[in-house]
């Protein structure tokens, strides 16, 4: 309870002294007239953003500097309400200072000060990739400017030093878990920065096969990642006795409510290490048929024929019965069966298959198409033809159809027909008579 009335008391007399500052400083006509000149600056940098900007830009863009030049100076021009902001501002305290009587120009240093902070922050701040990541990175980092160019920064930060709570041995105080949780932010971003650097690196070296360019860049993301964790974690005041505690009850919570997650997480890892599916594979999973485009920490992306994705969950490759059309070879042999009138000469029949399946460009010309008498049916010469494919991510019922598309034309070019069933129908001569009457 000590703690606490301490803290009150410390937000008590900072209030106070707020509140005395601003009826000696504030409510004053020198800072309502710098009031009044701030908002006509207001208005007219917004017209002047509205104007000038787009004409500015539009001569950046049709100009002929090279490129990076012409990024920086339309990421200038995206600040042109602003700085219009702190020049016209400049001006007219310059204005003030020539009439003592007005008082000094305090409060349009301070918005100077303000507006001149965001401008560096905000472009400081593009070189996030991430728009909302830079937004939220340039509005924190210009709260703590704003906050110590009016002076109020280390009065805030001693009342949130002032407030601590026990985590496991340790006191922390909120000033600490706050400029943790923010140095952690930013070392995750670099992080994974420096992950994608890799793997955008990785993607370039055909050297290195698909599958160990994902198992590197996973493993070089999970690594950076937990060493940017390793570092944040002592800002905060938590020591690893305390981490261990809470990774404890971390763990017994991911045993219970997190099991499929880690289950997609451990079955994806082993995806990788055993090798038996990998980015560019042409797989059929239960209905769903495919070209591998991705593999994550929780799914393998497949896309479909119809360039449907369908994000199927690592532990279902190794549960299920899964059929890779290109595991270790990408032959694929296809099969397609056939029937052909009695009064068809049968060893033209296997010749004649056997060439019409070589007219498809995708039919693989080694092993060669081969056709099988295989039947003797009640209605027909029963046939199958087998030939090879090597692309199986461009799909099998299309070649399928090219094939049958070519058997048509040869077996009509030599008159060779493909039969119906026929049924005959006896009927007894005492059944007929009972039909007539």
């Amino acid at each position: 309870m000590n703690g606490e009335d301490n803290l009150a008391s410390q937000v008590l007399d900072w209030f106070r002294e707020a509140q005395a500052w601003t009826f000696e400083n504030a409510l004053t006509w020198p800072t309502a007239a710098q009031g009044a000149a701030l908002l006509v600056i207001v208005f007219v940098s917004i017209a002047a953003r509205k104007g000038l900007q787009p004409r500015f830009e539009n001569l950046v863009a049709q100009s002929s500097l090279p490129s990076l030049i012409k990024s920086v100076l339309l990421a200038v021009l995206g600040q042109t309400g602003w700085i219009a902001f702190i020049v016209l501002n400049w001006v007219t305290a310059g204005v003030f200072e020539q009439f003592p009587s007005v008082g000094s120009a305090g409060l349009l240093d301070i918005a100077t000060s303000l507006a001149t902070a965001w401008v560096i922050i905000a472009l400081s701040a593009q070189v996030i990739a991430n728009k909302f990541l830079a937004r939220l990175v340039a509005v924190v980092a210009w709260t703590i400017a704003a906050l110590n160019i009016v002076g109020l920064l280390t009065p805030i930060a001693e009342t949130l030093r002032a407030f601590t709570f026990r985590m496991g041995s340790s006191d922390v105080s909120l000033l600490d878990l706050l400029s943790g949780i923010a140095l952690l932010v930013v070392l995750i971003w670099v992080a994974l920065a420096i992950a994608r650097a890799i793997e955008r690196n990785l993607a370039g070296m055909s050297g290195v096969t698909p599958r160990g360019r994902v198992l590197i860049g996973k493993l070089a993301r999970g690594a950076l990642v937990f060493v940017a964790v390793l570092v944040a974690l002592p800002t905060m005041g938590i020591n690893f006795a305390a981490l261990a505690v809470f990774s404890g009850a971390l763990g017994v919570g991911v045993g219970i409510g997190l099991q499929k997650q880690v289950s997609n997480l451990l079955s994806g890892l082993f995806l990788l290490l055993d090798k038996s599916v990998k980015p560019g594979d042409v797989i059929e999973v239960g209905e769903t048929f495919g070209w591998v485009k991705e593999m994550t920490a929780r799914y393998v992306g497949v896309v479909t024929r119809d360039n449907k994705e369908i994000l199927i969950p690592n532990d279902d490759f190794v549960v299920n019965q899964v059929i890779n059309w290109s595991h270790s070879d990408r032959r694929v042999r296809m099969e397609i069966s056939f029937g052909v009138a009695y009064k068809s000469d049968p060893h033209e029949v296997r010749r004649l298959a056997a060439e019409a399946a070589k007219k498809p460009k995708r039919v693989a010309e080694n092993p060669e198409p081969i056709c099988h008498l295989t039947a003797f049916g009640d209605s027909s010469i029963d046939f199958v033809l087998r030939f090879w494919i090597i692309d199986p991510e461009e799909g099998v019922t299309n070649v399928k159809g090219q094939v049958l598309l070519a058997l048509w034309d040869t077996f009509k070019e030599h008159d060779i027909e493909i039969p119906f069933p026929h049924r005959y129908l006896i009927l007894d001569q005492t059944m007929v008579e009972g039909l007539k009457t």
